[in-house]
């Protein structure tokens, strides 16, 4: 059997939450069409009969513009050193651009990010976007030479293929060795951090903008019991984005409210009342000790400081039988 963690690391918006989720077979992490979704490394663990890989997804690397894109930059990095292999991923959008065979991001982040003798496959995302195929030939070769790859492995994770040839790619990189988790653990995030994000994604779905990008939740409650009852509170730069929130007559938040606790109830297995609040925090993205406040903590990789209160990491349910 092997086991161990892979680290998944590119750009932004190529599709590694949308991988780690079709790996998964669950919707864990948050998606969106917009870059810099994932703000934070999250956990999930997929146990097989051939073994178990510890996935971290982790925020797309970019040039930061603010602190709070430093420490997302910082937070993906620093998963590496205790990664056992890294999946690299990119896409192959540019070469259908004309942009070359390989994108000078991608170029710099293999130089600084993959380590030497390290255990590194590529996956080429979206080439179901790619209408003359013949233009992958090059691409392929291009990546090749960039680094020894372990795999060079095209992909659609929009349409689910190439998926099991990536698994397959990275157990054989992985070490021998019993699991490192219990076989139902999924995350080693509680129920509170996706309450947070689930909130956080139906603002990215709902608004388009600066007000995405503006946006952190913190949840200020939460009661277990029959029925779920939770307050959070989305924070935001200005009266103006928080305006756009609420909407005319409280309408976008109703929207909002109402698409996240349905993600929320998917998860708990059960009803929930969900309460929000929208406050506006000025200039929260650029203040080390908000940032902190608001979960945004590099040194830890688990459990968010804007979690309150603590709570078990959510494992996977055992499906009826029917």
């Amino acid at each position: 059997m092997h086991s161990g963690t892979v680290a998944i690391v590119g750009r932004t918006n190529v599709g590694k939450s949308t991988f780690l989720n079709a790996v998964l077979g669950e919707k864990l992490a948050i998606v969106s069409p917009l870059p810099q979704t994932t703000r934070d490394p999250l956990l999930g663990v997929l146990t097989t009969k051939d073994g178990q890989i510890a996935f971290l997804d982790t925020p797309g690397l970019h040039t930061p513009k603010s602190e709070l894109g430093r420490r997302m930059n910082l937070s993906a990095e620093s998963v590496l050193p205790a990664s056992d292999a890294i999946l690299f991923m990119t896409d192959v959008t540019a070469a259908e651009k004309g942009r070359g065979p390989v994108l000078p991001e991608d170029r710099s982040l293999a130089q600084k990010l993959l380590p030497e003798g390290g255990r590194v496959v590529l996956v080429l995302n979206k080439v179901d976007l790619v209408r003359d195929k013949s233009r992958l030939l090059p691409v392929l070769q291009a990546y090749t030479d960039l680094f020894p790859f372990e795999a060079v492995i095209p992909t659609s994770m929009a349409r689910q293929d190439g998926v099991d040839r990536v698994l397959d790619a990275l157990v054989a990189c992985l070490p021998e060795g019993e699991p490192n988790y219990p076989e139902d653990t999924l995350t080693d995030r509680p129920v509170q951090y996706f309450v947070r994000e689930y909130v956080r994604e139906q603002v990215l779905n709902a608004t388009r903008g600066e007000v995405p990008h503006a946006v952190a939740v913190t949840i200020d409650r939460y009661e277990d019991g029959p029925l779920a009852r939770i307050g959070a509170t989305i924070h935001v730069e200005k009266v103006g984005q928080r305006r756009i929130l609420i909407g005319q007559g409280g309408a976008m938040l109703v929207r909002i409210g109402s698409a996240a606790r349905q993600r929320i109830e998917a998860m708990i297995g059960k009803r929930s009342h969900l309460e929000l609040f929208v406050r506006v925090t000025e200039r929260w993205k650029n203040a080390p000790r908000m940032l902190t406040e608001l979960g945004y903590e590099v040194s830890e990789l688990a459990g968010a400081a804007g979690d309150k209160p603590g709570g078990r990491p959510v494992r996977r349910r055992r499906k009826k039988q029917s």
